[in-house]
């Protein structure tokens, strides 16, 4: 399915603390602190020349977060930044003094983040992010882990020394009961998802993403005319729409995102005009994106700046996933998670239906970009849907 963004106003500016954030000021703060990680490195931007000229556009570039922080996933960017700056802010109130990046690892910094536990609730990647951010400042990482969360990344968030804590339901039913406890233990939630009252954590976690954005836009040689991003609660597709309408005004791309037909709060918040929470159905293999209720940051942000919201079946996901394994003619073969290629599911659904393209001005001419937002964070099950 597709719906053009057809909510009043639309192509509003972005809300002041919006732009502020996830603009170019706020995204090169965040690639400031990333880049004090030892193992910090620029992911790659691939071309698929064979695959555009098959689809009938002009180029398709990949970023490709499969190799980001040996993590797996774009959410290493998120988690990690926030939890992170989080330190440094309590050490500047404490110390009443700013404390530089620099400074994360002298013995005071240390001695005040192991006083420090950080909470959330994840689907896998996002979580092992926050994990990592924790053991590198030396603090305590609980992380809230619902019952479609496979063994595999369990185990890969434990590894990152974490307590684990399994609640029955969906991610949104692990969303709630992260809160309640860290509310009632003093501990402090990083989630990539908001709500009332709890926006400024979200939008460092959002702001982290636009690291990727950055780094894109200085290896693409032309700005694109079009983007394809897929969606969760909405965090990474409003971080990228967010940064390019900040950046670019009026000559941004047209952005489109892309969800699960199983798990589309995002689409069912575009045709409702407002934000919806759906009924949680059948579970779906695009497991990352298995969210039920947007981040209000996320929707605020997509309802003014993108261009339209599609939905994409279980099909689809995997038959992208092949494609991006085995490539036509000489393209290069990029590893994505079930959830990971989904953009490009919604590129192949948007060029094989003539309307959409039209709506959207797809065509001969159009630069597409798309991002592998994982790599196999589940090896078992890459191979078992790939082969």
């Amino acid at each position: 399915m597709f719906l053009a963004n057809r909510l009043r106003d639309h192509r509003m500016p972005l809300d002041p603390a919006d732009a502020e954030c996830l603009g170019a000021a706020g995204a090169a703060e965040a690639e400031r602190f990333l880049q004090h990680r030892e193992n910090y490195a620029v992911t790659p931007l691939h071309t698929l020349s064979a695959l555009a000229s098959h689809l009938g556009v002009a180029d398709i570039h990949v970023k490709d977060e499969g190799p980001r922080f040996g993590l797996g996933s774009f959410k290493a960017l998120g988690g990690s930044y926030a939890v992170t700056r989080l330190v440094l802010e309590a050490a500047s109130q404490q110390l009443k003094r700013s404390v530089h990046i620099g400074e994360l690892h002298d013995s005071e910094i240390r001695a005040l983040a192991a006083t420090m536990t950080f909470a959330c609730a994840t689907d896998g990647n996002h979580g092992r992010s926050v994990a990592q951010g924790a053991q590198l400042v030396g603090a305590r990482a609980v992380i809230f882990v619902h019952a479609g969360v496979s063994d595999e990344r369990v185990a890969a968030i434990a590894r990152f020394g974490a307590e684990i804590v399994k609640v029955a339901g969906t991610y949104d039913d692990s969303v709630a009961e992260a809160a309640r406890v860290a509310a009632a233990r003093g501990w402090i939630i990083v989630s990539d998802t908001s709500w009332p009252g709890y926006e400024r954590i979200p939008g460092l976690v959002m702001q982290g993403y636009t690291v990727m954005v950055r780094e894109a836009l200085r290896q693409i040689p032309d700005l694109p005319t079009h983007v394809f991003v897929q969606a969760g609660v909405g965090g990474v597709a409003a971080a990228v729409a967010g940064h390019l309408a900040a950046v670019f005004g009026n000559r941004r791309p047209t952005f489109v995102v892309v969800e699960p037909e199983r798990a589309a709060c995002i689409y069912v918040s575009a045709e409702a005009g407002r934000p919806v929470k759906i009924d949680h159905d059948q579970p779906t293999v695009m497991a990352m994106l298995e969210c039920y209720e947007p981040s209000l940051i996320a929707w605020r942000v997509l309802s003014r700046v993108a261009d339209g919201f599609m939905t994409v079946g279980e099909d689809d996901a995997v038959a992208a996933m092949r494609m991006l394994a085995r490539p036509l003619g000489s393209d290069p073969p990029i590893i994505a998670g079930e959830s990971g290629g989904v953009g490009l599911s919604g590129l192949l659904r948007a060029t094989a239906d003539r309307d959409v393209s039209g709506v959207l001005g797809l065509g001969p001419r159009s630069r597409v970009f798309i991002i592998n937002t994982e790599g196999a964070t589940d090896p078992a099950r890459y191979a078992e849907l790939v082969g």
